[in-house]
């Protein structure tokens, strides 16, 4: 419903010291410009855009919910809007009998709220209130669907009912601006998510016995992805092929970067390559794709037979994997063979060894930041060996697949003392008897 509210005298254009007293007690008006030139942050401020000076609807005593005036600054077109339209201002009071600008006010235009869609845009972050003739409250109405907060009739106006429209139209504004950014936000998550589906790898495990685990989290604060990267995948022949890596760095590029490692190892892997001719090619891209000549990356590849007790094991400067076998401790697979990391050497050669798996067991692959997490006070790095012994309490408990990986990083983050600050990610596979 629109408030009505009294016509009143007019006051000069912009603000002025005569407006401000009458919009002021006696008792602040009376301490002079000196006192009246700091007003409080929180008093409300309107901006009046009107035309006609002789009409302007300024009331006395406006006053806010805490019963402090509010401050008023008129203007005679959106020039003069625009200059006093200050931060300060939370609420314009708008006559929407201006022109459009551009127009002269004896000129016609086909869009009767032109000159309001002009304040919107001037003045999003601003509540807007619609003044118009008494009994056009279809206009009114559809000047509220285009976006102002409410509309006012010009003749039936009212000090104390403006005060309460000014209030409810900045506390609407308020209240709408917070449930746009709520909802941006949820669409921003939502979105985060489905991008964050498609660049983390879904396994390419059909037909195979194996069961695949893995978990990743970012450094990086509200990020989607590190420099970190994993993917498996099985070839036509029955090997299934593994891989982890992490490139140098925390930021954007790099987790770039790593989505090009890992999608470049799928094709190549899918298209025959492995061992040292699939890391040679690697590196190439690379080369290629990064930012300047001191990026690099680690590597770990595996590649299992498809009987599933035998596997071949490169690693381009990266951790060794863990094993555990149900006859013996976890323990890590031989790495005396370790090549450089990937962008390092020009000409490198990365060895593949060759490793016994048995006839059950669980390998795990992980990046250096489940290794690199400080413990206790002394503030010493975790390292292989502690986390060696922390996989095997937790097989010891019983824990496998999901639950081994989730216990795992979350002890690694608790013996930190909280949030690791390195990329994370681990990934497990699991072949039973």
């Amino acid at each position: 419903m629109p408030v009505p509210v009294p016509r009143q005298r007019a006051i000069p254009a912009a603000e002025s010291g005569q407006a401000q007293a009458t919009s002021l007690p006696r008792t602040q008006a009376a301490q002079g410009p000196a006192a009246r030139s700091k007003p409080p942050t929180d008093t409300l401020t309107l901006l009046v855009i009107e035309d006609d000076p002789a009409g302007s609807p300024i009331v006395p005593e406006m006053l806010d919910a805490a019963g402090r005036p509010i401050r008023l600054r008129t203007a005679r077109n959106l020039t003069e809007a625009e200059r006093l339209l200050t931060d300060d201002v939370h609420c314009i009071l708008l006559d929407l009998a201006l022109p459009a600008p551009g127009r002269a006010a004896d000129e016609e235009d086909d869009d009767e709220l032109a000159v309001l869609r002009h304040v919107l845009q001037l003045a999003p972050r601003h509540a807007v209130l619609a003044l118009t003739a008494s009994g056009d409250a279809e206009r009114g109405a559809e000047a509220v669907r285009v976006g102002a907060q409410d509309y006012l009739f010009r003749d039936e106006l009212d000090g104390r009912l403006l005060s309460r429209a000014i209030r409810y139209a900045v506390e609407r504004k308020r209240s709408d601006t917070a449930e746009r950014r709520l909802t941006e936000s949820r669409l921003r998550a939502q979105e985060n998510a489905r991008l964050e589906r498609g660049l983390l790898p879904t396994p390419l495990l059909e037909g195979s016995s194996l069961r695949f685990a893995a978990r990743y989290r970012p450094g990086r604060s509200r990020a989607l992805l590190g420099g970190d990267f994993y993917d498996t995948v099985r070839t036509p022949d029955g090997t299934v092929h593994a891989m982890i890596g992490d490139v140098c760095g925390h930021g954007p590029d790099e987790a770039a970067l790593g989505v090009e490692l890992r999608i470049a190892w799928r094709a190549l892997t899918l298209a025959g390559l492995c061992g040292d001719e699939l890391l040679s090619t690697l590196q190439q891209v690379l080369e290629h794709e990064r930012d300047n000549d001191e990026t690099f990356a680690t590597l770990c590849t595996v590649d299992i037979a498809p009987d599933g007790r035998r596997a071949g094991l490169c690693l381009a400067g990266h951790p060794a994997p863990l094993i555990a076998r149900p006859d013996r401790p976890a323990e890590l697979l031989p790495y005396d063979n370790n090549g450089p990391a990937l962008g390092l050497l020009p000409r490198a050669r990365w060895p593949r060894m060759q490793v016994e798996l048995g006839p059950a067991w669980s390998l795990m692959l992980y990046t250096d930041g489940l290794i690199e997490g400080r413990v206790g006070e002394s503030g010493e790095r975790l390292g292989q060996d502690g986390m060696v012994e922390l996989v095997r309490r937790r097989l010891a408990a019983g824990l496998t697949g999901e639950d081994l990986l989730r216990a795992t990083v979350s002890e690694v983050r608790d013996l930190n003392g909280g949030e690791l600050t390195d990329d994370v990610a681990v990934v497990l596979l699991d072949r039973g008897a």
